[in-house]
């Protein structure tokens, strides 16, 4: 859903269009996004720490190799709008 609220520039496939869904740019995008979402429940000051989120999807790119276990036990300071 948060695909929704994306820029309107980019162009946008007929399937996606009757969703009301956007699309993202690129990786850096996308990791950008990944990392705001992680970090949410910290944010919110629901847990200390981004692998304290039972929930997240976090844990499941800790096990792939994108993210190693520690990330998000500080603040990391290039998510945009993490304030």
């Amino acid at each position: 859903s948060f695909s929704k609220g994306l820029e309107k520039e980019e162009r946008v496939s007929a399937s996606r269009k009757s969703r009301r869904e956007r699309g993202l740019r690129d990786q850096e995008d996308y990791s950008r996004h990944m990392d705001y979402i992680h970090w949410n429940p910290v944010k919110h000051q629901w847990v200390n720490s981004v692998k304290d989120w039972p929930y997240s999807s976090f844990h499941n790119f800790v096990k792939q190799g994108f993210y190693p276990e520690n990330w998000g036990s500080i603040m990391p300071l290039d998510i945009e709008g993490i304030e």
